[in-house]
């Protein structure tokens, strides 16, 4: 098998070429984002495929990955918003197991969420520091 090149500069605008590939660029697409953006492994994107349907092996992902994973994560971060220059921090009360717990969660004028902390006693000092360490440049910070 030829090794795929890693092209660092490779603008974000070109094309992924999916030819010579059984499995329409969707599928490719769709295992690529299951192992890079949810705490997953090759074997279980292989297992979540399977339940759609689609019949591959764990080394097929993982050549997946390996070829188009930085392009179509190049794409993704070209399209998304840029992060805003003020932040919220957002305190929710939730109950987890019958205990109750903070939910600290930082938030750009955007809706993003930045950020996200739980603690099981409340400490807004803490939490505004954590929000703050995480991004010295983070802007206005506000609590609410």
């Amino acid at each position: 098998m030829k090794r795929a090149a890693l092209q660092h500069d490779a603008p974000a605008t070109d094309t992924i070429s999916y030819a010579g590939y059984r499995f329409p660029p969707d599928v490719i697409g769709y295992a690529v984002w299951l192992y890079y953006r949810l705490p997953l492994s090759l074997r279980m994107v292989e297992e979540l495929l399977a339940a759609r349907g689609v019949d591959l092996t764990y080394e097929t992902v993982r050549r997946w990955s390996v070829k188009f994973g930085l392009g179509i994560a190049r794409r993704i971060r070209s399209t998304a918003l840029a992060r805003g220059d003020k932040w919220h921090l957002d305190e929710v009360v939730v109950s987890i197991n019958g205990k109750k717990h903070w939910l600290w969660r930082a938030v750009d004028q955007h809706g993003a969420v930045l950020d996200v902390l739980v603690q099981s006693r409340r400490d807004r000092c803490a939490a505004k520091r954590l929000m703050r360490n995480c991004s010295r440049n983070a802007g206005a910070l506000r609590v609410y």
